[in-house]
């Protein structure tokens, strides 16, 4: 049974709830000031207490999609992660594989043509062999006849740190809400490709090309982008693709857009942040190359290279998020730059949660939409 299994969840608050019915069954049998009584009362009360802080994790896990199973949770993920493809230049399989399809809602016409798909994908980048999962949206209209020679425009969705790519389809409704946007005429139809920013796990590599490590700006940059025009109709011109993330996908969007903007042409952070951290989960990001650490510094970046030719959205909450005071100021560092345009969403209150970003999904999509070009 998976870390996510609601098996494991059930089965965890059912063995919670015999230990506290144990407990106060066996509670006047251990009343007394033995070794043996006084073993057996701490016994149980430690046990109950750690069985329901599982049952409180693994319910918070299935929320927010923190860990996708066990062997992510302890560190000892094997199935993705940084690998050399020795046949990537020739292999047959070519840089993007299916892996699986699904329907958009389980509600409804089961056909792509009029609810659009979602395929589960294998990533192998030609440069810098990162190998990862993704989720591709495929709107309707993808597989309408009156679209056949059409092609659309796409947008990179990030999770933040460590993070699911199934959260962004499953709790966050990514597919469901460019869906309904369209369908509402809100936003022009557009190719989603989700993942998280975590291509070498458990590693938080913060979308830097690590010296003698995973190359993971460049596979952003360029692999993965290509990998995808190379499968589905998408826009090859410039601005015809956007990056959207949240938390530590919300500073590699931004980082992107401003890095790249020849290729996102739009990078929308939901809670970001705007300088890459060094702590245990990151390692050593730079190896003592000074160039690097600034480039991954938005805030120099800004201020000592020239103004990016791109679009740039942060999102905030005057209560609850901590960046909320360093996103207005960078709202202003930008504008003072008058090359690179910058909106905001600045909620009254929202904490750095699911709940939050959910409300800042369809207006952030919308956003992205307007500037993009399907050709």
């Amino acid at each position: 049974m998976g870390l996510t299994s609601n098996k494991v969840l059930v089965l965890a608050i059912v063995f919670a709830l015999l230990l506290f019915v144990g407990t106060v069954w066996l509670w006047p049998r251990l009343a007394r000031r033995s070794w043996r009584a006084v073993s057996g009362r701490v016994g149980l009360l430690l046990t109950t207490q750690v069985t329901l802080f599982a049952c409180v994790a693994l319910a918070a896990n299935q929320a927010f999609g923190f860990y996708a199973s066990w062997a992510d949770l302890f560190g000892r993920e094997t199935g993705q992660g940084v690998v050399v493809d020795h046949t990537a230049g020739g292999g047959s399989g070519g840089p993007l594989e299916v892996v699986d399809t699904r329907r958009v809602t389980e509600r409804g016409s089961s056909r792509p043509q009029d609810g659009g798909q979602i395929q589960k994908v294998a990533v192998v980048g030609r440069t810098t062999h990162i190998a990862t999962p993704a989720y591709v949206y495929l709107p309707p209209e993808y597989f309408q006849s009156g679209y056949r020679t059409r092609t659309f425009p796409a947008a990179v969705v990030l999770t933040g740190y460590p993070g699911t790519a199934e959260a962004l389809v499953d709790k966050l409704n990514y597919p469901r809400t460019a869906r309904k946007l369209a369908k509402d005429g809100r936003m022009q139809p557009m190719i989603l490709v989700m993942l998280r920013p975590t291509v070498a796990p458990p590693r938080d590599t913060e979308c830097v090309d690590v010296p003698g490590g995973p190359q993971t700006e460049s596979f952003f940059a360029k692999d993965l982008p290509d990998a995808v025009m190379a499968h589905y109709r998408v826009g090859r011109k410039p601005g015809s693709w956007g990056v959207i993330g949240d938390s530590t996908g919300g500073y590699c969007a931004l980082k992107l857009a401003m890095h790249h903007p020849g290729v996102y042409a739009a990078g929308a952070g939901l809670s970001p942040y705007y300088k890459a951290p060094i702590d245990p989960t990151t390692g050593d990001l730079f190896h003592g190359d000074e160039e690097l650490r600034h480039q991954a510094d938005l805030w120099w970046y800004l201020k000592h290279m020239p103004a990016p030719d791109t679009s740039l959205l942060v999102t905030s909450s005057k209560v609850g998020e901590s960046n909320y005071k360093s996103t207005l100021k960078f709202v202003e560092r930008v504008k003072a730059t008058q090359r690179t345009r910058i909106s905001s969403i600045i909620l009254e209150s929202g904490g750095h949660n699911f709940n939050t970003w959910r409300r800042e999904i369809p207006p952030t999509l919308q956003w992205i939409s307007g500037r993009l070009s399907d050709r």
